[in-house]
């Protein structure tokens, strides 16, 4: 089986195509358990955004994989295969694991360096584990991009070179001026209770907002939120829930408006903030970090308002990062790409390897076994002094050559050891596949089949 991943990102896609490709949470799960009950595919999990949607899979056919795993995304996203195909790019094997730690290094996010992918791998990991389509593979996959995630942003200053979507953001709608100073006693109205608007209403309130109103579909969401907000030793800014049908009133009333929600259709439309603009003595600022978009692009064309959204954010963030810090991450992204691959190799031979020594350990025995019929006169001692030195020697034959074929096997293009071995000695390729179904370790070879 190997890794194959196919999606699309804003680096290949223009917004109005990840737009109406965004995946909802149900929609998710069921490409999930589609894809899984597709022929080429052991092994599924998908990364959905608001700038990319990723699926990743374990198949045994390349050619076959990458048309499967594309009609499912074009199915459940709903955008036409012909159409979606051009914008689609697969990664195969070791540039499928390079790609993924770059993601989780923020290498290829928007705003060079963003921590919040982080979160959001880490959901999809736990939504795979949760439908039972993330087997071995992919867990040891995401688990290990969560790890090299951590560590660029540990021992490099990628978190310089950019910022979260949020902050950019807020920096954009500030136009230069301090994001504190521009923030400071403003009113901050904040569309949506998940994750995304969870973290802009805490970046607002270290800003210096004075007060911040939160509204959201689900009323008791947005009440924890403000609780979130207002707790004690919390950041101290006044807030409040609303129910959207309040937003209208609010909109007049605020002077930053961020909307973020799972909503597939528009949330503020360029009436709504039009009419909101009667009667105000400054301007209102919006930013819109949902995918697919909540507000209106027409609010462009209306004097007063300010709109920075996912595709002005694109086009601002082109500006060159931190060079050094990314190159640092590249060199960590690329030294662990090799040893996940050097422990995906050697993982693949070990339940053949555990396989032999089963078989030698079978073989000494029943030689012991007809030893002790023909000299039934050895008494306790010698027989055990008989076992143990057939099974030194047998034990030393087989070491070196089992330490060695792990070590050729870790190496690039090391995966036909495995079969080499199977051929050299014989084995039944059922016991094989019985063992990798029990999930043996390094501890299974020296304990398990010790002759």
């Amino acid at each position: 089986m190997s890794l194959l991943v196919v999606g699309l990102s804003h680096r290949s896609a223009p917004v109005s195509v990840l737009e109406r490709a965004s995946l909802s949470a149900d929609t998710q799960g069921k490409l999930l358990q589609d894809t899984l009950a597709a022929e080429p595919a052991a092994e599924a999990a998908v990364l959905a955004t608001c700038n990319r949607i990723e699926l990743y899979a374990d198949v045994d056919k390349f050619h076959a994989g990458v048309a499967e795993l594309s009609t499912l995304l074009s199915q459940h996203s709903g955008v036409g295969l012909e159409e979606l195909t051009p914008y689609l790019y697969v990664h195969y094997e070791d540039r499928a694991v390079h790609h993924l730690f770059s993601v989780a290094c923020g290498l290829d996010s928007m705003v060079v360096g963003e921590g919040q992918i982080l979160g959001q791998i880490k959901d999809s990991l736990a939504l795979g584990q949760e439908l039972h389509s993330a087997g071995r593979l992919l867990n040891d996959l995401f688990q290990q991009s969560l790890r090299v995630g951590k560590r660029a942003h540990s021992e490099t200053g990628i978190d310089r070179a950019g910022q979260s979507l949020v902050t950019f953001g807020l920096e954009q709608l500030a136009d230069g001026t301090p994001t504190e100073e521009w923030a400071a006693g403003r009113t901050a109205l904040v569309i949506g209770a998940g994750s995304m608007s969870s973290l802009a209403a805490a970046t607002l309130a270290r800003a210096g907002v004075a007060e911040i109103v939160v509204a959201n579909r689900t009323r008791e969401r947005a009440e924890r939120l403000v609780q979130i907000l207002t707790e004690p030793g919390g950041t101290g800014v006044r807030a409040r829930a609303v129910d959207m049908a309040s937003v209208g009133g609010e909109l007049a009333r605020a002077d930053v408006v961020v909307s973020c929600t799972g909503a597939t259709g528009l949330v503020l439309r360029a009436e709504e903030v039009e009419a909101a603009l009667d009667g105000r003595d400054g301007p209102l600022a919006l930013l819109d970090l949902a995918m697919p978009r909540d507000i209106d692009a027409a609010v462009h064309r209306l004097d007063g308002v300010r709109l920075v959204d996912i595709e002005s954010l694109a086009e601002a963030s082109a500006d060159a990062p931190m060079a050094a810090d990314v190159d640092r991450v590249r060199t960590i992204v690329a030294a662990e790409v090799a040893a996940f691959g050097a422990a995906q190799r050697a993982a693949h031979i070990t339940p053949t390897v555990v396989a032999l020594r089963t078989m030698a350990a079978d073989v000494v025995a029943g030689e012991i076994a007809r030893l002790e019929g023909r000299l039934p006169d050895l008494d306790e001692r010698q027989r055990a002094e008989v076992s143990q030195t057939v099974r030194r020697v047998v034990d030393k034959l087989l070491h070196a050559p089992t330490v060695r074929i792990k070590q050729l096997a870790a190496e690039p293009g090391g995966a036909g050891y495995a079969d080499a071995l199977r051929t050299l000695f014989d084995l039944d390729p059922e016991t094989v596949a019985s063992v990798s179904r029990a999930d043996v370790t390094d501890a299974d070879i020296k304990n398990r089949g010790r002759v």
